[in-house]
């Protein structure tokens, strides 16, 4: 497969994923948390450089090298959110600790303060649904970190361009 075609995938794999995210949270009402936005921002990257790197290749405004390394970062960064999904589902089965920002107790304020315009905190640490006992956490991570290997694989099994066979 050409660096050109894993780029694309890894920039539509990463496009499904966040439009399936916000699916969930406008449509589904399931509300993300500090760590859910956390693995959103390297999908949105990928989506930037996967997407880029096969329209450039394809106008002919980048070779081959540069697509092939426009698709590792495009990988590496679909890894990335893959290991905030497992830090994250870490967190929500109590393996692991959470940030201070969105888990555990926190300080509440009472008085004359009007917070009722305030939106609620999600916390990182009690997943907001499940299917099989997996939080969308734990399938970011199974998901995005398969593609990612896969993706890395099928990159670098590839032959270099001079030593394909062309088709007569």
């Amino acid at each position: 497969m050409s660096a050109q075609n894993i780029a694309a995938l890894a920039g539509a794999y990463s496009l499904a994923m966040i439009l399936g995210a916000l699916g969930f949270q406008y449509i589904g009402g399931v509300m993300p948390c500090e760590m859910c936005h956390w693995q959103r921002w390297p999908l949105d990257a990928a989506i930037v450089i996967g997407f880029a790197a096969a329209g450039l290749f394809a106008s002919g405004l980048i070779g081959r090298k540069m697509t092939a390394a426009m698709a590792w970062l495009a990988l590496i960064l679909i890894a990335a959110t893959g290991l905030i999904g497992a830090y994250q589902a870490g967190v929500e089965w109590k393996f692991l600790p959470g940030p201070a920002s969105c888990t555990g107790d926190r300080f509440v304020a009472t008085g004359a303060l009007d917070l009722s315009h305030v939106a609620p905190v999600v916390r990182c640490d009690v997943a907001a649904w499940r299917l099989f006992g997996i939080s969308l956490a734990g399938y970011n991570a199974i998901f995005s970190l398969s593609v990612a290997i896969v993706g890395g694989y099928l990159l670098a099994s590839r032959k270099p361009f001079f030593l394909t066979r062309r088709r007569a």
